[in-house]
């Protein structure tokens, strides 16, 4: 719009001016709302009425885009809360050392769709089976040097991991796994989740259910320790 003047001595600047310091002038003047026109990039111009609507339609369907996604999340959320409380009546029911990493196995790949599980044993307990999916570092902690950082700090970690770490714990099939996931059991052990799903396990992503399955599995563990 030009700044050639309106109305006399009035310039369209100076209405502008005046709208910008006075938002609420329409409160004043409700039927004006009805004969402005806006323009419009997509279509003909309408009138303020019209585009306000528009807005609020736009924002409404953004609200209902959110809660769909929040739906959404609070049902993903609320399946793993049951898959870690079935977790924990297993664990329950273990009768030693062997039953318990069995059914900790087991119902990782069965519930939570896990392709591969791994537990890795550096502390000194006895009664661990022989299983290509259990391993032992019998020099302790010390002899796990790719894992020296994540041990010390104990907080799970999601994501990719370094190929030395990966092929420490899947061997061969290491270059099958994509993103995996890494919690620390109690004083004896590591317990890694691994996926072909580059997408399955991120940074970005919660752990507070891992934090869960840590701390269930290695109660769990200390348990079946002291009853034998």
């Amino acid at each position: 719009m030009t700044d050639t003047a309106i109305d006399g001595d009035i310039k369209p600047a100076t209405v502008a001016s005046y709208l910008r310091r006075h938002p609420d002038f329409l409160v004043g003047y409700p039927e004006l709302a009805n004969e402005l026109v806006l323009p419009s990039a997509n279509g003909p111009a309408a009138s303020l009425a019209v585009h306000q609507l528009r807005g609020l339609r736009e924002k409404n369907t953004e609200l209902e885009t959110r809660l769909k996604e929040l739906t959404a999340v609070a049902a993903d959320n609320e399946k793993l809360m049951r898959r870690v409380h079935s977790l924990m009546l297993a664990l329950l029911g273990a009768s030693d050392v062997e039953d318990t990493v069995r059914h900790v196995v087991r119902r990782l790949t069965e519930d939570f769709q896990s392709e591969r599980v791994r537990l890795v044993f550096f502390g000194d307990l006895a009664g661990l089976p022989d299983e290509p999916w259990l391993l032992r570092e019998p020099h302790g902690a010390s002899g796990l040097p790719e894992f020296a950082s994540f041990l010390e700090h104990g907080d799970p970690v999601a994501g990719r991991l370094a190929p030395d770490k990966l092929h420490r714990l899947f061997g061969d099939t290491a270059p099958d796994v994509r993103s995996a996931a890494l919690m620390r059991i109690g004083k004896d052990a590591l317990l890694a989740i691994g996926s072909a799903d580059p997408d399955r396990f991120h940074p970005g992503m919660g752990t507070l259910f891992l934090d869960m399955i840590s701390t269930t599995v290695g109660s769990a563990i200390e348990r079946a320790r002291k009853a034998a």
